[in-house]
């Protein structure tokens, strides 16, 4: 059933249910329907007032979307045409990318959230609409997307000729881990919910040869209930597409996730990244629970850096000769010598079974930081763990990301074609 929703029952649940400050917060709007091929909403919302703290790009178009806008900010109009069959409520979320609203689906009555983007303004969002709208579609057929946002249904273009933007509609989920954070203090027991739910949806990606690439507080979406899902899968990639990378290249192309919760490899240019670099950043996400802050801020590459290293000390030998990148060697050899800081130092009040956590997955040396698996089977989430009640997705064909790897001979045209034709071909009841 297109519309129907079953939550997963786990042996234990946290007490206590969330309510950040943050869901109150939402700008007016106003909603007029018009008399077009389809049923068309503007809705005036208050620019964004940009927040003061010096952040990522990223981590502003994530707060610019719970910030209400400056009465003296001019209202702007976003146009919404999602059809007949849905009844918009506000918008809820907003960044660069794209813009998302609450809508209800009226045969069924069903909340939703609508996420509209107009993929052709920029070809990286056109890439990255297709990424995301391939993989959603695969976890689904795959059925492992328990923990990761499902498409249920996609408002199709009249025409390939008047095919300008993505309608994705999916589950409604209140707020994200970004915004909890940030509103209220989460107990050892959220941590550990929230924890498993992140690292279960990871083994799902994981076991299809699939890194996300930008896991952060903000790309995990939570319910009242504490259920969660990860989103945002734009920067996804195959660990196929860089088995054999190109000599031009180190690694990775396009990486542009957020730094704060970016593994030292990428930082420092190691040849070929591997899932490790998402076990890095759930192990980010977690400090961030335990102490309500983020571990290592940076204001900007070296900041970020540094940051790493004051935690986790001056490399070892065989950490230094694992970096491939000559001026990355080069840098840290400039650097004076530091000692490695304690987890149990930085969060005293932390139950040590977390910190034990924190120890295996921020590990300079990727080849050294725990799998997902084994963050799965870590004590700290015994409550949870189960691997017969654990999903694995069967690893994607080596021509899944065709369209990646020939990207830069791939004209604007030809990546609408693409997109056309994933939308039309999607079945809602699949």
């Amino acid at each position: 059933m297109l519309y129907q929703s079953t939550r997963h029952a786990y042996p234990y649940h946290p007490k206590g249910t969330l309510y950040p400050s943050s869901l109150k917060d939402q700008a007016p709007f106003e909603a007029k329907s018009s008399q077009l091929h389809q049923q068309s909403y503007h809705i005036s919302r208050k620019s964004p007032t940009r927040p003061q703290a010096q952040m990522s790009n990223t981590q502003n178009a994530a707060q610019e979307r719970t910030t209400k806008g400056s009465s003296a900010s001019a209202p702007r109009k976003v146009k919404f045409n999602v059809g007949n069959a849905y009844q918009v409520i506000d918008v809820i979320g907003e960044g660069a990318y794209g813009v998302v609203i609450s809508a209800v689906h009226r045969p069924s009555g069903t909340k939703v959230a609508i996420k509209k983007i107009a993929p052709f303004d920029h070809a990286m969002f056109a890439l990255r609409t297709l990424r995301e709208l391939k993989l959603l579609k695969y976890f689904a057929e795959e059925g492992v997307s328990e923990n990761i946002i499902s498409v249920l249904d996609i408002i199709k273009p009249v025409s390939y000729e008047s095919f300008k933007e993505v309608y994705l509609v999916q589950e409604l989920l209140e707020t994200d881990l970004h915004r909890v954070i940030r509103t209220q203090d989460l107990s050892d027991d959220h941590c550990q919910y929230f924890l498993y739910q992140t690292c279960r949806a990871l083994k799902a990606l994981h076991s299809a040869e699939i890194i996300h690439r930008d896991l952060k507080p903000s790309n995990l979406l939570l319910n009242a209930n504490c259920d969660l899902k990860v989103c945002d899968f734009g920067l996804a990639r195959s660990t196929q597409t860089v088995e054999h990378p190109d000599p031009k290249q180190n690694g990775f192309t396009e990486y542009v996730a957020t730094r704060w919760y970016r593994a030292p490899e990428v930082m420092l240019s190691f040849r070929i990244y591997t899932k490790s670099i998402d076990v890095w950043s759930v192990g980010c996400i977690l400090a961030e629970m335990l102490s309500g802050k983020p571990l290592f801020p940076g204001k900007d590459y070296h900041h970020q850096l540094n940051l790493i290293l004051d935690v986790l000390g001056t490399p070892t030998i065989d950490e230094f000769h694992a970096i491939t990148a000559k001026k990355s060697k080069d840098y840290i050899r400039s650097l004076p010598f530091r000692k490695r800081r304690t987890f149990e130092s930085l969060y005293p009040n932390a139950n040590p079974l977390a910190i034990d956590f924190l120890k295996r997955t921020l590990t300079f040396d990727p080849r050294k930081r725990y799998t997902v698996e084994q963050c799965l089977a870590h004590p700290y989430l015994d409550a949870y763990h189960d691997p017969e009640d654990e999903p694995a997705a069967k690893p994607l064909d080596a021509d899944f990301f065709d369209f990646d790897m020939q990207k830069e001979a791939i004209g604007r045209e030809e990546l609408k074609r693409y997109l056309y034709e994933e939308i039309m071909t999607f079945n809602p009841s699949a």
